[in-house]
């Protein structure tokens, strides 16, 4: 991809976990990467590691706040162009049984998460319908499409999330803005090292056919196929689950 062909992607969550391999990924493939994460070290880490690299824009964002959202996608215009992707990768998680979820937990999650990637998905296409294209990748989750223990609120918010990209995708169209999710199965990342036991581990290599987990890079693989028109032009709509088999897989022999 050469300069003057160059396609600008805004990545939220991309300090760290799947954003941040998804960020790399892009950059690798010639595109302008737009880097939004809230402010913490990470993204401190990642200011000083694009530091003078023209195709990199990163900035601190809040996604449940409307007005930054919108200021901040008007910048990354201003600052890079038209933006023909975006992946709303920013999300948080929790494990906890039903009667140990909290409501203000439960809005919080759903809040980052479903609202969050509302936001940030049409701020970027009110920008991209004028152009009569673009294209949107959600990051769901596996469970948000079966019913894992302790995920009242985060396996809602990834399902509203799945509904939201159908949506978003049947209402965007016209437009040719082409709207699709990926659903990651259990992913080595600080997120899941954070809220996953050795337990947790030991149940999903159990139900994963693959019997591992899965690394960010091969979410981002899936996401960069997704951004891309020339690949996936014809692709809306679509859940793709990067699972190890977790979704379709029924009774798993062990040795």
């Amino acid at each position: 991809m050469t300069e003057s062909e160059a396609k600008v992607v805004v990545v939220t969550g991309g300090a760290s976990g799947i954003g941040q391999a998804t960020v790399t990924n892009l950059l690798e493939k010639g595109w302008r990467v737009a880097i939004l994460d809230l402010e913490t070290p990470a993204l401190g880490d990642t200011r000083s590691a694009y530091q003078g690299n023209a195709d990199a824009f990163v900035g601190a964002i809040d996604v449940t706040d409307e007005d930054a959202v919108n200021k901040t996608i008007g910048e990354i215009e201003n600052y890079f162009g038209p933006i023909h992707a975006v992946v709303n990768s920013a999300g948080i998680a929790a494990d906890h049984h039903v009667f140990d979820t909290s409501p203000d937990l439960f809005r919080k999650i759903l809040d980052v998460n479903v609202v969050g990637t509302f936001m940030v998905g049409k701020a970027c296409a009110t920008h991209m319908r004028d152009r009569g294209r673009g294209a949107i990748v959600n990051i769901a989750s596996i469970s948000g499409l079966r019913g894992s223990k302790g995920r009242s609120a985060y396996g809602a918010s990834k399902s509203a999330v799945v509904t939201l990209t159908q949506v978003m995708a049947n209402d965007l169209a016209e437009y040719g803005i082409r709207v699709n999710a990926v659903a990651p199965g259990p992913i080595d990342t600080p997120m899941v090292e954070a809220v996953h036991t050795q337990a947790d581990r030991d149940l999903y290599h159990r139900f994963v056919p693959m019997n591992r987990y899965g690394k960010p890079e091969e979410i981002a693989n899936v996401v960069a196929f997704l951004v891309d028109d020339t690949q996936s032009g014809y692709v809306t709509a679509e859940i793709i689950a990067v699972d190890g088999g977790f979704r379709g897989a029924g009774l798993v022999v062990r040795d």
